[in-house]
């Protein structure tokens, strides 16, 4: 089963260029998805009784371009798949047209998980009856995400392509921390935006991200970008060293979903 939200971009959604900023039209992403569990019945509403959650592990998103503030976009989405204790979802963007159509602006595939509020493990649930009519079973064939290498700033000197690079420190606020107690995942991606900009919001850009683990009121950590040619790769760390997200934004043609 499909499912389709409307939004109208708000003037608070838009950076200086009057269009959605990247990490806000993410968590347009993730608001639809919560609207959708908690439509199907297996939300954080019902979750949390239970003291589980859900999670985002990894989010892939192709956009020709970002919406302006004032227009209209159309979310569409569905779950390709329950499966190896991971929920595969996905999206398609549209913006109405003057003539009655709509016209596709993007795509996304997401991951998610549940997790164990005590054990902070993720668990398998999806035996549950509540999902028993949940997954739609069509798949969005986007292109498989690039492995990241991890960012090694001591040996950059020796990588001809590298065009900068560089880390800037940040210490998770209360403001950034959300209901699972762990930092907002929004807030990872809003930070490697703050060091570097890698997209041109009115052309096609590509973003895959992956979260790898959480981070808590107080924690410090690392966000290191290299941009190489058409693209700019970040891993953020924490005190230890431990890679907690990373991400690639690149050029794109087109749209390939």
């Amino acid at each position: 089963m499909k499912y389709r939200y409307n939004y109208i971009v708000p003037y608070q959604d838009v950076d200086a260029t009057r269009r959605l900023r990247l990490y806000t039209m993410e968590n347009y992403l993730l608001n639809v998805a919560g609207k959708v569990a908690d439509e199907m019945g297996f939300g954080i509403p019902a979750l949390l009784p239970m003291n589980y959650t859900w999670i985002i592990t990894h989010l892939q998103m192709e956009m020709m371009f970002l919406p302006k503030h004032g227009e209209e976009m159309i979310i569409e989405t569905w779950i390709e798949r329950n499966a190896h204790m991971l929920s595969v979802r996905d999206y398609r963007i549209y913006q109405p047209q003057a003539d009655g159509t709509e016209r596709l602006i993007g795509c996304a595939k997401s991951v998610w998980a549940v997790l164990d509020l005590t054990s902070r493990e993720i668990v398998n649930i999806f035996d549950m009856p509540m999902f028993e009519d949940a997954v739609d079973g069509e798949v969005l064939n986007m292109a498989r995400a690039p492995r990241l290498r991890p960012i090694q700033l001591d040996d950059l000197e020796d990588d001809s392509e590298a065009l900068y690079a560089g880390e800037v420190l940040h210490e998770i606020q209360y403001s950034d921390v959300d209901y699972n107690r762990h930092c907002n995942s929004c807030k990872y991606l809003e930070w490697m935006l703050n060091t570097q900009q890698a997209y041109d919001n009115q052309k096609p850009f590509r973003l895959d991200i992956n979260y790898v683990k959480e981070l808590y009121q107080g924690d410090k950590m690392y966000t290191r970008f290299l941009k190489i040619q058409d693209a700019v790769q970040y891993q953020q760390v924490d005190e230890n060293g431990v890679t907690c997200c990373s991400a690639k934004i690149s050029k794109i043609e087109s749209v390939t979903c």
